[in-house]
């Protein structure tokens, strides 16, 4: 009798080889392709002149990083008024030289920054399974999960002691004051990362100033809890990071998973958040970096954003 095993091995090799092309353009092409987003957000009281803001997150910066280093080099061609970094610049403990090699032409601008997880822990080889289980459990980070153990610890102290000779803010549970060329002052309200229960908002309570002549809110993960207490106080703008964009997006879905309790319709980009019968703009940046453990993007590329704050109608 004649075997029958010629169309299913076919197909097997088939799905095999479709699977391999797949991580072969998630890793070493999507992976690369930095893109730099433009959004406009009508936030600014009538009669300012517009703020060009360039947002960076989520380097998750590893040793020999060439033409990422160069691309985020590339960005201070942009001349933007603001830099904002919302965290996780490192996935490597002695990355902290080419994080500062790679921002240092952009930390010639006026800058603010808050930390992410990554800043403070090294990353650690995990299923990427579990983020759905997570997800379905209603686990994030340490938010419902037992707390990280043997975890190693990064030299975040170098890149905030860089950032704030260069004259960059740091956010972390913490509010500030920056004054723009043009004479413009800008208030900013930030807190540490939600993703590991750092965030202490009852140390910067009270909304945003109202003697600045614009104020907004920063945070590394985009938590509910944050998001809802940042728009509740009024801030007309929210950025934040973390969520990768899902880093794995489904043509035509979307992400799948946002790694933290916000909804993935608001995984990446500008939304909105209301909150006690108030709405701030929200944008949360894809991020230009992933975990060096899972270095694939897919649909999802890897990015920054110039955002133009214009005056509101």
């Amino acid at each position: 009798m004649r075997a029958r095993y010629g169309l299913p091995l076919k197909i097997g090799a088939g799905v095999t080889a479709v699977g391999a092309v797949g991580i072969a353009y998630a890793a070493g092409f999507e992976a690369r392709s930095f893109r730099l987003r433009r959004v406009t957000v009508p936030v600014l009281p009538r009669g300012m002149r517009p703020l060009r803001v360039l947002q960076v997150s989520d380097i998750h910066m590893v040793r020999g990083q060439r033409k990422k280093r160069a691309w985020l080099q590339s960005l201070a061609g942009l001349r933007p008024d603001l830099v904002v970094n919302t965290g996780d610049n490192l996935s490597d403990t002695n990355a902290v030289p080419e994080v500062l090699d790679a921002l240092g032409p952009l930390m010639e601008y006026p800058g603010v920054y808050v930390f992410g997880s990554n800043d403070y822990y090294g990353p650690k080889l995990r299923n990427p399974a579990r983020y759905l289980i997570e997800k379905s459990q209603g686990r994030h980070g340490l938010n419902g999960n037992a707390p990280a153990v043997g975890v190693v610890h990064n030299p975040w102290e170098g890149l905030r002691d860089a950032f704030e000779a260069a004259g960059w803010v740091g956010l972390s549970n913490a509010r500030c004051r920056l004054k723009l060329d043009g004479g413009l002052e800008l208030a900013f309200t930030g807190l540490d990362d939600p993703h590991i229960k750092r965030d202490r908002y009852e140390k910067v309570a009270g909304g945003p100033d109202k003697t600045a002549d614009f104020s907004m809110a920063v945070v590394h993960a985009p938590y509910l809890r944050s998001l809802d207490a940042f728009t509740t106080e009024g801030y007309p703008l929210i950025l934040a990071g973390h969520t990768h964009g899902g880093q794995l997006r489904i043509p035509f879905y979307g992400a799948l998973v946002t790694n933290c309790d916000i909804d993935t319709d608001r995984a990446k980009g500008l939304s909105t958040h209301a909150s006690d019968g108030l709405v701030s703009y929200l944008h949360v940046s894809a991020g230009c970096g992933t975990n060096r453990y899972t270095p694939v993007r897919f649909a999802c590329p890897p990015e920054a954003t110039l955002l133009t704050l214009v005056a509101r109608d």
